[in-house]
């Protein structure tokens, strides 16, 4: 499977990396995975929030939205190559802070793997959430491939209005990227580029969450040479939803942990 991409640099980066808000000069940049039939559109708040501090910098994977007429990915490893290439390729003015949710957080610790071990660009550090560290994952949960079995698995994560059962029309715009996203996860398998990385880790889960348990999120710190943080928050899954203020503190905190601290913009005073 090929992924089809904008035509031309800053198209085809334009397409995989949305910018919602500005940052000044020294902005550090986070770079945000969507979960599993997720978007960029989600980490919206985090940026206003962030912003300028922060430049957050959110993929949007290929078959929903706006890209919805691209086939979606169902390849971990295929996606995370055309996301490093385009980063190492685009050069931030500082290396990145890679974040992911869920399947995001596959995507993000690949992406990261790649930009190290394949470009020599590694990222200034890693955050993943709701997910099991890689050689310690089971797909059972996220392996729903009709609609009504990926509608329902996603429904089981407490990621998904349940009102969305009774408008075709939403089913029909969400569900085919759902069952593609579902795939990758449940075919997806750590080795394709070495796993270990030299930047921080920071792990976190909701203390509810039946898919990402403790043991197997805390794993993540097999995975650095570096620090590792791990952390729990009252929650689900989705306990990051809309992004409330103290998982915007974590965030914030955990950028400056891997990239010191944050430059604050100045505010011109007119006199």
């Amino acid at each position: 499977m090929t992924l089809s991409t904008a035509p031309g640099g800053s198209h085809e980066r334009a397409a995989w990396l949305r910018t919602f808000h500005d940052a000044h000069e020294q902005a550090r940049t986070l770079v945000c995975f969507p979960h599993a039939g997720g978007t960029a559109g989600q980490y919206f708040p985090l940026s206003a929030a962030l912003a300028p501090d922060v430049r957050v910098l959110a993929v949007q994977y290929p078959g929903r939205q706006d890209r919805c007429s691209e086939p979606a990915f169902e390849d971990v490893a295929l996606l995370a190559d055309e996301i490093a290439r385009l980063l190492a390729e685009t050069r931030p003015a500082s290396s990145p802070v890679l974040f992911g949710h869920s399947l995001g957080a596959l995507v993000a610790f690949e992406t990261a793997a790649r930009l190290e071990h394949r470009y020599g660009a590694a990222p200034a550090g890693l955050i993943v959430s709701g997910m099991q560290a890689p050689y310690r994952r089971t797909a059972s949960r996220l392996t729903g491939d009709g609609e009504d079995a990926a509608l329902e698995a996603l429904l089981g994560l407490g990621g998904t209005d349940p009102a969305i059962t009774g408008h075709p029309e939403l089913r029909a715009m969400i569900l085919p990227a759902l069952r593609s996203d579902f795939r990758a996860a449940a075919s997806y398998r750590p080795g394709s580029c070495p796993s270990l990385l030299s930047c921080p880790v920071t792990a976190w889960r909701g203390r509810d969450d039946e898919f990402a348990h403790g043991d197997d999120v805390h794993a993540w710190a097999e995975h650095t040479t570096a620090g590792f943080h791990t952390r729990d928050f009252a929650g689900d899954h989705f306990y990051l939803n809309g992004f409330p203020p103290l998982i915007v503190e974590a965030v914030r905190t955990a950028v400056t942990r891997t990239t010191g601290p944050l430059v604050r913009a100045r505010t011109r005073t007119d006199t």
